[in-house]
């Protein structure tokens, strides 16, 4: 029998590459990821680095750059060239299209692949997100974001993938009063593909976290395909259960490289988030200011005592950093240890208002990689760059547990069609 050959993508708009962990654990081929943000294009370059010296079985190499032994250069230097080179450092826009499909085509051309199986990813999702069309007077009409749809679509016409999956937030839906998402629709339809979409929630998955996405997959018409359908597992876990094997933090501390404390329990074993490193790097939080903090303890006993949420309007006026108490009322919000996490964002890039720490004796906000255990990132998924580029790349990502699900359904729909 003749042996079947890898199936490959490209990654769109691909962040910190959480989408694309998914489908590589699938058994899927990368040849290309495209992404405007430097220190996100490093982060995929480490971690491709991963995956290859895994397989080879030189994952002591990983383990010296995680600890320090070595610098970025010497770490890249030993990985082959074709894994460096696959991540394109560009902003997706009609201007440089051609330019992108024609590094993509080299990029093929090195691993030897003669075709694209399947192209995934999603554009920014602000002009799309309720948060980002209430804070902009035009409601994100005239955003050219709205539009990058289309420019997802220009790889769709120039590789042809018998299959895409295209992410965002339910706002997408409704943008424009749905007038974005019905020409959307008509767009990949024109360009002939079928497209089907759900709205999917990371909690259903295995991700201790209630994050709802629009999953949109469409397929070459001539298949007659049809969305998969994905049935929810059950899911105990809470947030306790991420983080009781962290050593504990003040604000502004820095655990680079920290072993941990407790043995890992079931959920980070069963899940992969401890995979036996033996340490665990970027346990570091950002510092705060005696007010801030004040206002973090108020917050968690409030929780803790009536499990209600303290709203700004609620906190005493002498205490209160923020002046606003007619919207946006949940600014100061704990990551509560008996129930799922809320959806993380990108704002913790910010500040850590929206994300403190249950433990009152900590008296902080999240650490980087707390946020990446709630967005089901492994331990020794590596985040380059800046403390706020970390939090930033974590808060956009598809988490890789959710993505691995929608990567392992499309895997299977392949295999059956080639049949």
């Amino acid at each position: 029998m003749a042996r079947r050959e890898t199936l490959t993508y490209i990654d769109l708009f691909a962040g910190a590459g959480g989408l694309s962990e998914g489908f590589l654990k699938s058994g899927f081929a990368p040849v290309a990821h495209v992404e405007m943000v430097g220190d996100a294009c490093f982060t995929l370059k480490t971690r491709l680095a991963f995956h290859y010296l895994k397989q080879a079985g030189y994952i002591r190499l990983y383990r010296e750059y995680l600890l320090g032994g070595i610098s970025r250069a010497e770490f890249y230097s030993a990985i082959p060239d074709k894994y460096i080179k696959s991540v394109l450092n560009h902003r997706i826009d009609e201007r440089n299209i051609e330019q992108i499909v024609m590094d993509i085509k080299k990029s093929l051309a090195r691993f030897g692949r003669r075709r694209v199986d399947v192209i995934i990813g999603g554009p920014p999702c602000q002009a799309y997100s309720l948060a980002g069309r209430s804070a902009d007077k035009d409601r994100k009409k005239n955003d050219r974001r709205n539009y990058l749809y289309k420019a997802y679509g220009k790889f769709l016409l120039r590789f042809r993938p018998k299959m895409f999956v295209f992410e965002n937030v339910p706002g997408l839906l409704s943008a424009n009063e749905g007038t974005y998402f019905k020409n959307l629709k008509k767009y990949f339809r024109r360009i002939g593909y079928g497209v089907e979409y759900d709205i999917l929630d990371a909690f259903d998955f295995g991700v201790v976290q209630r994050r709802k996405r629009v999953i949109i997959i469409g397929w070459k018409k001539e298949y007659g395909l049809e969305f998969p359908r994905f049935k929810a597992q059950k899911n105990r876990w809470k947030v306790r259960h991420l983080f009781r094997d962290l050593p504990p933090l003040k604000p502004g501390q820095i655990g680079q490289v920290v072993r941990y404390t407790k043995r890992p329990n079931v959920y980070l074993n069963r899940f992969g988030l401890r995979n036996g490193t033996g340490f665990v790097t970027q346990h570091i939080t950002r510092p705060h200011n005696r007010k801030d903090l004040r206002i973090y303890k108020l917050v968690i006993e409030t929780w803790e005592g009536t499990k209600k949420r303290l709203k700004n309007r609620d906190i005493p006026a002498r205490m209160r950093t923020q002046k606003n108490i007619t919207s946006f009322l949940d600014r100061f919000k704990v990551v509560a240890p008996d129930v799922p996490s809320h959806t993380m964002i990108a704002h913790i890039a910010n500040d850590g208002h929206h994300f403190i720490h249950p433990d009152k004796n900590q008296l902080r906000s999240l650490s980087v990689r707390e946020a990446a255990r709630i967005q089901s990132f492994p331990d020794d998924y590596f985040f380059e760059g800046t403390r706020s580029s970390a939090f930033r790349q974590i808060g956009n990502a598809v988490p890789p547990l959710m993505a691995q699900a929608i990567a392992a359904k499309m895997k299977g729909i392949l295999r059956r069609h080639a049949r």
